[in-house]
């Protein structure tokens, strides 16, 4: 079993800045990816930012220059610093990991709970 679990949503006015963490724990054999989405009421669910074992980061172009991925293998941890945040930027914030659970399995998805964000104008 694999968990994921977020933790650093909250409440900040527009221009603040928030940082997100993600912790995997579990059967952990390998993690390629892991990233951050996000979803605001009445929208689906999109990629805000992605961070590979190897390889480059990618980001929506709607964060790019505020929002910063990064990943700590060690911890199996994954981090969302988030500055010059926006009204816009309000949503619930899922983790997701691609793992390996065992040696004799494929990858699989894994995403946390969501931790919300709101800000405020």
């Amino acid at each position: 079993q694999v968990q994921l679990v977020e933790s650093g949503g909250g409440l900040v006015q527009a221009g603040g800045s928030l940082k997100l963490s993600c912790a995997a724990s579990g059967s952990i054999v390998s993690i390629s990816a892991m990233g951050w989405y996000r979803q605001a009421p009445g929208k689906q669910r999109e990629l805000v930012a992605r961070i590979p074992n190897r390889g480059s980061t990618n980001y929506a172009d709607s964060v790019k220059g505020r929002f910063t991925i990064s990943r700590d293998n060690a911890k199996n941890t994954v981090y969302l610093q988030m500055d010059s945040l926006k009204p816009e930027d309000t949503a619930v914030y899922y983790c997701h990991a691609e793992v390996r659970p065992t040696w004799y399995t494929r990858e699989y998805d894994y995403w946390g709970q969501g931790t919300q964000v709101t800000v405020s104008s």
